[in-house]
């Protein structure tokens, strides 16, 4: 059983304030010793700092953590939710972030000073949201200084979340296959979730109830399949395998995983030769080295132009040379993609690359997006030369 925390906005409190304090949580982890916790959240934000404390609790919390947006987290409260090991939004709920803010006064090097802090904040908190959506800087500042609100979906196609809650209970029969399926990619879950959540199949048998998800069950094996893909470079193409090469690995043709590879004996680049049957190795047989190829004069014969070598040990260097040969254009070819690839993105022009960072969820109308279009430069930045150098007094203290 789940150790539930709440945090839930109250008349009185936000994040950063009484039982949405860092302090406060910090207790009811204590409380949990050590179980699952789940953490539910309905905020409008608060305290930058305060979430940041929160989301550092949870990351070093020993127990599994999962956060739940449940209506709204937004501004501060985001921060929190990315503190889970995974995160669900529920279907209906909402994501928004946006630039830190401060309420400030003093004279002009102060404020100064809170702008740069400003700045340093917001450093901050992309790198959060960069290390959940692995998700560039550019286009997670895009999203912040837009003021990006996201539905479950679109914060699930950014990586923001891992799942989305439809409120569907498993039924009874498919307990079993959803238990071993929660560590599937997100987007197996849901397919997963709607063939066991058909109310037409709620009656079904066990049997049959595997039967239907067969063939998700197997999408999901070929994705793990090719997350430990290991390449085997040979004379004939390229074998690929989950486990080191020996005695009864599964070695296969293509890159998915799921042809496997014909019968045929391979030669790898450093000269060991596989035995392949049933798409299993059946034998590996290390690199035969010949002490006639060692280039020792003193061994030499006489007749240095006379060849020792027998018919066996030539074919056998030929394999040897076919299989590097394969490797360097394996090589050549990923060199010569990635060049090609790095030429594109040169031949794009600066609108282009702004064009692809450019947040598509800024709601219309939004005052704060409005302005910041139409600004060439922030509202706070220094116009005359007397305010540039106090600028640079300010930053330099």
């Amino acid at each position: 059983m789940s150790y539930k925390i709440y945090l839930h906005d109250t008349e009185t409190d936000c994040i950063g304030s009484g039982t949405l304090s860092s302090s406060y949580i910090k207790q009811q982890l204590e409380a949990a010793a050590g179980a699952d916790v789940e953490v539910h959240i309905s905020s409008v934000g608060g305290s930058a700092f305060d979430a940041i404390a929160i989301y550092d609790l949870l990351k070093k919390y020993p127990g599994r953590v999962t956060t739940y947006i449940d209506a709204l987290a937004a501004s501060a409260a985001s921060v929190v939710a990315m503190g889970g090991q995974q995160v669900v939004m529920g279907k209906y709920a909402l994501l928004m972030i946006h630039k830190p803010m401060i309420g400030s006064g003093g004279n002009a090097d102060e404020l100064l000073k809170d702008v740069q802090m400003l700045n340093v904040v917001q450093s901050r908190l992309a790198q959060i949201y960069m290390d959940k959506s692995g998700l560039d800087g550019l286009t997670i500042n895009s999203l912040i200084n837009s003021v990006t609100w996201m539905t479950a979906d679109q914060a699930l196609d950014l990586g923001f979340i891992d799942r989305i809650d439809d409120y569907n209970s498993p039924i009874t029969n498919s307990a079993l296959i959803q238990k071993y399926t929660d560590t599937a990619p997100a987007v197996y879950q849901r397919c997963i979730n709607k063939i066991l959540n058909n109310k037409n199949n709620m009656n079904i048998e066990n049997k049959e109830l595997i039967e239907k998800t067969t063939s998700v069950l197997d999408k999901i094996m070929n994705f793990f399949k090719k997350v430990v893909n290991k390449q085997t470079i040979t004379d004939k193409g390229t074998l690929h395998h989950a486990a080191d090469i020996g005695e009864g690995t599964e070695v296969y043709q293509d890159e998915d995983m799921t042809t496997p590879a014909p019968a045929d004996t391979y030669t790898t680049a450093d000269g060991k030769k596989i035995a392949v049957q049933k798409g299993q190795v059946q034998k590996v047989s290390p690199c035969e080295t010949d002490a006639s190829d060692e280039d020792d004069d003193d061994d030499l014969p006489e007749d240095k132009f006379k060849s020792s070598k027998k018919p066996a040990d030539i074919e056998n260097r030929v394999q040897q040379l076919k299989a590097r040969l394969h490797a360097q254009n394996a090589l050549l070819s990923e060199a010569k993609a990635a060049l090609e690839a790095a030429n594109n993105s040169l031949q794009k022009t600066r609108v282009e690359v702004k064009n692809e960072i450019k947040s598509t969820f800024t709601p219309e109308g939004s005052k704060r997006s409005n302005k910041a279009k139409a600004e060439a430069t922030p509202f706070f930045a220094p116009q005359s030369e007397i305010a540039k150098n106090a600028v640079k007094k300010a930053i330099s203290k």
